[in-house]
């Protein structure tokens, strides 16, 4: 760790009387000595922070002496009037109060200056309503005013247990005021629908009403807080058990953003309504998260993600990591074990890490989020591997038989599981948003694992009928008739009818096309590195371990494999088969 004068080094309560004596104007913004970390100084749960110390020095040189946070460390667009960018207060505050033996900037004048310059700068960006801009100056943005008052009412419980920055303690339990009465306003259409736009921001609100409410009691305003989580509940949840990011899933926003939000609140309030919503999307997740049989990860269903594509989740995820508060719940919701890293394996990484002999790698702009620190406030309690692996065994489709299907708002999800297959589907009059893509979503073995993932927000990695012009039928709403029968049948088609597709899962796979035209069948399979893939002119077989996975279509045609190069897994690449006919095509897949 890089030595640091002495001399730039003051207790929390002599900066305050430093900063009271500087012009109520702009502060010059010094920044202070850079530090490189030594991983043997940090304890197992503070690792997250390591890579954050080495941003201190960097992110105060980039500040100008307004207080706004430039040089691109957070957020888009990196411009002034983005309450957004400014964010990074809760990470100066946590630097400048907290005593570690490897934190050199506890009471450092230069970084309790750019904090007290930067949280000027972050409330004078509030408008007289409570809320706070993103995109635009004059915006009052659901997101920018929800995420504030997470941010500021952590910053301030900080400023108050260190002693620090008195009178911005003040401001900022006005403004956050000022944000609750605007944010738990039933009647503010910005930030309360029906169903909610982006469930995540408005949870994010609500968890920084909770720690604020905490520090800053007002009956008023507590009694709002409460009737929020429970119109959170009937309006932030899908009756299939996903959470709303414009009305349709997102694995990203609803398991690495809305869940730890949803425990953030829960943790200061034990608010009922939070626990039985974990309930319901863990049980959402035991569909959608496809574990590997080799314990590696989790493939996500993602083709119909509403805004974004998290497609694979490691098995273990040591910290900086988005979803380690999530298991803030697992001792009410037992079956989250499953989805969250055990501790005895999260210690293997730790130690691991710490034994390294590299350098601590930097954090990339814009690739900084401060919830990484803001969410290790509540210690962890993490799941014994013991516990881990029986909710692992309590999977649904660890299960060999059943059908699932789960419907809301025009929208139908399909789930098979047989024996050898469980298959995915996602079908309706409409869809999410255009970055939904429809059809089979996915194929996975009990013994191979995922050997089809179809992506979404993208028209050549999507498992579709592929007319001219490289127009999918996937990338559309397509209206499914569930038939039943053993093997399980269903058929969906587009709009026009231009692709008719027909599906039986039992022992094999079977899925029949009818096309209008000539058209290619297009399969966006996982390929690991150590299977053997071998393409001939009647199918595709793929050998992976002792399992043999058989894709046939029965004729000889023209197929063509090749890499999806900006698709990439943990010791697994995507391929993409593409296979032209005339129309007519029937694919068979067995398993042997």
């Amino acid at each position: 760790m890089n030595a640091i004068s002495r001399r730039s080094l003051i207790t929390g309560a002599a900066a305050v009387g430093l900063l009271a004596a500087l012009p109520a104007s702009a502060h010059a913004l010094p920044a202070p000595p850079p530090v490189t970390p030594d991983r043997r100084s940090f304890a197992p749960s503070e690792q997250r922070f390591a890579q954050y110390l080495m941003l201190v020095s960097p992110m105060v040189a980039d500040m100008n002496a307004s207080g706004f946070f430039g040089g691109g460390w957070w957020r888009s667009p990196n411009a002034s009037y983005n309450a957004r960018v400014q964010e990074h207060v809760y990470t100066l505050a946590w630097f400048a109060t907290q005593a570690r033996s490897w934190n050199p900037y506890r009471g450092n004048a230069e970084v309790l200056a750019a904090l007290d310059a930067g949280l000027g700068h972050y409330l004078g960006l509030q408008h007289a309503d409570g809320s706070w801009p993103e995109y635009s100056r004059d915006q009052h943005s659901l997101a920018a005013t929800g995420f504030a008052m997470g941010y500021l009412s952590k910053t301030n419980a900080l400023l108050r247990r260190a002693g620090a920055l008195r009178s911005r303690q003040a401001q900022i339990s006005a403004a956050l005021r000022r944000a609750m009465t605007w944010f738990l306003d039933p009647s503010n259409g910005t930030v309360w629908q029906a169903p909610l736009t982006w469930a995540n921001q408005t949870t994010s609100g609500l968890a920084g009403a909770a720690l604020a409410l905490r520090h800053d009691p007002d009956a008023a305003l507590r009694q709002r807080l409460t009737e929020a989580f429970r119109r959170l509940a009937t309006t932030g949840q899908s009756p299939a058990g996903y959470f709303y990011e414009e009305t349709g899933a997102d694995t990203n926003y609803n398991f690495e953003v809305m869940l730890p939000e949803m425990a953030d609140a829960w943790r200061q309030t034990g608010d009922p309504n939070l626990v039985a919503m974990t309930r319901k999307y863990t049980d959402w997740l035991g569909y959608n998260l496809l574990r590997e049989p080799d314990g590696s990860g989790w493939f996500a269903n993602i083709a119909p993600n509403s805004r974004t594509s998290s497609k694979f989740y490691a098995d273990v995820r040591p910290d900086p990591e988005r979803t380690a508060l999530n298991a803030q719940f697992v001792p009410e919701v037992p079956d989250l074990a499953a989805f969250v890293s055990s501790r005895e394996d999260l210690a293997a990484a730790r130690t691991a890490w710490a034994a390294s002999s590299a350098p601590v790698p930097a954090l990339v702009k814009p690739d900084t989020s401060p919830r990484i620190l803001a969410h290790a406030i509540y210690g962890e309690r993490y799941p014994s591997r013991v516990e881990r692996t029986e909710a692992i065994a309590r999977l649904p489709y660890r299960r060999a038989h059943f059908t699932e299907r789960r419907s809301d708002q025009g929208q139908d999800f399909l789930f098979v599981r047989r024996p050898r297959w469980y298959v995915g589907g996602y079908f309706g009059t409409r869809r999410a948003t255009s970055l939904a893509r429809t059809g089979l979503t996915f194929l996975w073995h009990p013994v191979a694992g995922t050997l089809v993932q179809s992506i979404n927000n993208n028209d050549h990695a999507c498992w579709a009928t592929v007319l001219p012009g490289q127009v999918p039928d996937s990338d559309g709403p397509q209206q499914a008739e569930f038939l039943g029968g053993e093997p399980y049948r269903f058929r969906y088609r587009t709009p026009s009818g231009s692709v008719v597709t027909e599906v039986a899962v039992g022992d094999r796979m079977v899925r029949s096309v009818r096309a209008g035209s000539a058209a290619t069948e297009q399969i966006p399979l996982v390929v690991k590195d150590s299977d053997t893939v071998a393409l001939d002119s009647r199918g595709l077989t793929l050998t992976r371990g002792r399992t043999v996975i058989r894709f046939d279509w029965g004729r000889e045609l023209q197929p063509r494999l090749r890499p999806a190069s900006t698709i990439t897994y943990p010791g697994r690449r995507m391929q993409i088969l593409t296979v032209p006919h005339d129309g007519t095509f029937t694919l068979t897949v067995t398993a042997r």
